[in-house]
């Protein structure tokens, strides 16, 4: 299954936490320092907060897959779009090790692509 992942620089956490608790209706399934994380089934997303990120709004979307074929295929998605890169392993990002890569669309708007296979201590990476 693919799951959207958006996330979001805030500047007051706890705000943030409060006012997006309310609007899905569930608490964070992560909460850090500087972090927090919705993993919701409706709608399907993987929604995060993060006050390390330089400032306020959309930091970065992506898309996560369970599945090393899946991602895989999302990286061929983003060398067609002629904006591929390299894909990273085992990377200490969101508090998770994860594979990932990422490109910019053509206005600089970064996309991700990841596959979340351990949760981790490491602090978020805005980029």
């Amino acid at each position: 299954m693919k799951r959207i992942h958006i996330n979001l620089g805030v500047e007051d956490l706890d705000a943030s936490i409060d006012f997006y608790t309310a609007l899905f209706g569930t608490a964070p399934s992560v909460v850090k320092d500087d972090y927090a994380k919705w993993m919701l089934d409706n709608p399907v997303v993987n929604f995060a907060v993060s006050s390390s990120c330089g400032g306020a709004g959309v930091d970065h979307l992506g898309i996560q897959v369970e599945r090393d074929e899946e991602l895989d295929d999302v990286l061929q998605r983003m060398e067609a779009a002629g904006h591929g890169s390299e894909k990273r392993h085992d990377v200490s990002c969101c508090y998770a090790r994860q594979d990932k890569a990422w490109i910019e669309d053509p206005h600089g708007l970064r996309w991700e692509a990841f596959r979340t296979h351990a949760q981790d201590t490491g602090a978020t990476c805005c980029a």
